[in-house]
């Protein structure tokens, strides 16, 4: 990856305090990007930015939640106040919390849809606004998931947002071509993340090895890892991915549709 191929750009990461969201927050500043990043944990973000500040990147962190559309907007708009224009956007927030078919309440889903599906639909209307008002293009990521493909019988309300927001990115990039706004999506396997680490242990009784654990049953022997996931948000980002818009990536070391 150039390290420099963000340089002079502005993006914005949402969910950007933690995991895949972090990861792409200093990837695009080692790319030589200013950074915003949202997040609904003020000590995380400030203790991020002010890394980023020591290292010598324009960086902000808004305390956001996408799950209200309004604070997803506002967002964006205090990105670009602060920044001076906007770029790029990554929506990396998400919920993973655990539901079936059969016991998945109506609260349970209504969450799911807020922050996976509702929140980055917001967020990419006021970043597309922005980017066509620049008049200069950008580029958007959408973090999803593979399990947008199915997923497991314990994850219902999760799929139904992912796959939403796989449908979302294709849709929003076919309708915003011809103002040069490429919209793609990584449609992302397990990853070890602290986030995940917590859901492992709340809802499937894991024990502290449980990444020790899963990379052992796993073709390469470990999980994703989000820096290796954040290079490839960024190389989306840059110029360097040339004209690819539309495109949902599936970035696992399983193959879909390919069963033993």
């Amino acid at each position: 990856m150039n390290e420099q191929s963000l340089a002079g750009r502005s993006v914005l990461v949402s969910g950007g305090t933690q995991g895949v969201g972090a990861a792409v927050v200093r990837a695009a500043a080692a790319a030589g990007a200013a950074v915003a990043f949202t997040g609904r944990r003020p000590e995380l973000g400030e203790a991020l930015r002010d890394e980023l500040l020591a290292g010598g990147t324009e960086a902000l962190f808004i305390t956001a939640d996408v799950a209200d559309p309004a604070s997803a907007i506002a967002s964006v708009e205090q990105a670009a106040a602060r920044l001076g224009r906007l770029d790029g956007l990554c929506n990396a927030a998400g919920l993973t919390t655990r539901g079936t078919l059969l016991d998945t309440t109506p609260e349970l889903f209504d969450q799911h849809i807020a922050v996976n599906l509702r929140g980055p639909f917001f967020t990419m209307q006021a970043a597309v606004k922005q980017m066509i008002e620049q008049g200069e293009g950008g580029s958007i990521v959408n973090i999803i998931s593979l399990d947008a493909h199915g997923g497991q019988p314990f994850l219902a309300p999760y799929v139904a947002a992912k796959a939403g927001l796989a449908g979302l990115t294709k849709n929003a990039a076919h309708a915003h071509r011809f103002d040069r706004i490429r919209i793609n999506g990584l449609a992302i396997g397990w990853t070890e993340t602290e986030g995940e680490a917590q859901i492992q242990r709340r809802f499937h009784d894991a024990d502290d090895d449980w990444a020790e654990q899963a990379s052992a049953r796993l073709p390469m022997g470990r999980l994703n890892q989000p820096s290796e996931i954040a290079d490839l948000v960024v190389f989306l980002l840059s110029s360097r991915s040339g004209v690819v818009t539309g495109s949902v990536i599936d970035w696992d070391q399983q193959v879909m549709g390919c069963y033993g």
